[in-house]
């Protein structure tokens, strides 16, 4: 006879964490797929992961990871997908339990495939020229969605040059025409910009404000909201598309490979999840905020 199956958990890892939407948007989930998971928070730093891995029991069935520990979860994956290799990050991570009693963690990263579903989502499937503010990690996502998108050429405006030059080859492996400027340099047209500098922050003067009529501006921050940035882009009369649309729509990627282990099958009754999860933070189908 066999005991009662342990509950299965889940949960988001980061530092700061504090701010995290992830919570409300799982729990939304897994309400409407009737199961009854826990999914937590908890802050951990990058030197500290190692550790935390190692100390989870069983029950623990995945992971949602922020920043800073992409890119040391890609590291400790034992199997990652394409797009966890091609940006170097790993957003997700799937916990399987062994017969040996190990822990096999297979890494994803979804959130290329959420800025190419939040776009869609605001009528955008198709670009040609896209423009994305900083050079990070999450840059190298924002590359790969506009490979994704249909681009020919990215122009990526950073601070310091020199430290978007990891670019250069995920740009060559992903076939676009990759041209690096300052922030405070003239942007060539676009369809599409992506913001992902921390906090929204706007330099000055402000260049990129002159795409406002052409382009829609993503802006992965989403907290505090509005930012400076989407500020700025909405009183120049241009269309503004918050973080936080990308966030669900990656955690939906995320819930699908909790569910199955495979971010391109989708789940039961998917529609009626991704309604739920935009409702718990606020927004409508077009990623606008209620």
């Amino acid at each position: 006879m066999t005991g009662p199956r342990q509950r299965q958990r889940l949960a988001v890892f980061g530092d700061p964490i504090e701010h995290s939407k992830s919570p409300a948007l799982h729990a939304a989930a897994y309400r409407v797929l009737g199961l009854d998971w826990e999914y937590g928070r908890q802050q951990v730093d990058a030197a500290a992961l190692d550790a935390v891995l190692d100390g989870l029991g069983s029950e623990w069935r995945g992971l949602s990871l922020t920043m800073p520990l992409k890119q040391r979860a890609l590291e400790l994956a034992d199997t990652l997908d394409r797009t966890a290799v091609e940006t170097g990050a790993v957003n997700t991570l799937r916990l399987h339990n062994t017969p040996d009693g190990s822990q096999r963690l297979d890494g994803f990263n979804t959130d290329v495939g959420g800025i190419v579903r939040a776009v869609g989502a605001r009528g955008l499937e198709r670009v040609r020229h896209v423009v994305v503010l900083g050079g990070g990690a999450t840059a190298s996502s924002a590359l790969m969605a506009a490979a994704e998108l249909g681009a020919e050429d990215v122009h990526v405006a950073v601070r310091t040059p020199a430290r978007a030059a990891h670019l250069g080859p995920l740009a060559t492996r992903l076939g676009l025409r990759l041209v690096v400027g300052r922030l405070d340099e003239t942007v060539p047209e676009a369809q599409l910009v992506i913001s992902t500098l921390p906090g929204g922050s706007l330099p000055e003067p402000g260049p990129v404000l002159a795409l406002t009529r052409q382009a829609l501006l993503l802006d992965v921050a989403y907290d505090p909201w509005p930012s400076v940035l989407a500020t700025e882009w909405t009183s120049e009369g241009g269309q503004v598309l918050s973080g936080l649309a990308m966030l669900v729509h990656q955690a939906l990627l995320q819930v699908r490979i909790f569910v199955s282990g495979d971010p391109v099958v989708p789940l039961d009754d998917e529609e009626a999840v991704l309604d739920a999860m935009l409702d718990a933070v606020g927004l409508d189908r077009s990623g606008a905020h209620r």
